[in-house]
């Protein structure tokens, strides 16, 4: 039997793909309950924070979408818009 060894960086690499599709996976469904109506705003604003707090390009994306959903409330589209300028701020130069 053969003994398989993998470097420090093989094991760290698949801890961050893994991360990202847990990630992927929470953005998907935070995203379908921003959009979602027949949930209370204040569902669909936690929401929107928590979407946020990701600060991936993903997540810049879903919030932009919320900015441009015209059935959802001026409060709901100014905060994703500010969520979103905050991430655009924190990504590197």
């Amino acid at each position: 039997m053969q003994l398989i060894t993998y470097h420090p960086d093989d094991i760290a690499g698949v801890k961050r793909r893994v991360k990202m599709t847990e990630q992927s996976e929470e953005l998907k469904k935070l995203a379908a309950i921003t959009t979602d109506m027949e949930f209370i705003a204040d569902l669909r604003i936690r929401a929107i924070e928590q979407i946020g707090t990701i600060g991936s390009h993903e997540a810049l994306l879903a919030l932009l979408d919320v900015v441009a959903n015209e059935k959802l409330t001026t409060k709901e589209r100014e905060l994703a818009l500010e969520r979103a300028r905050k991430i655009i701020k924190s990504s590197p130069q």
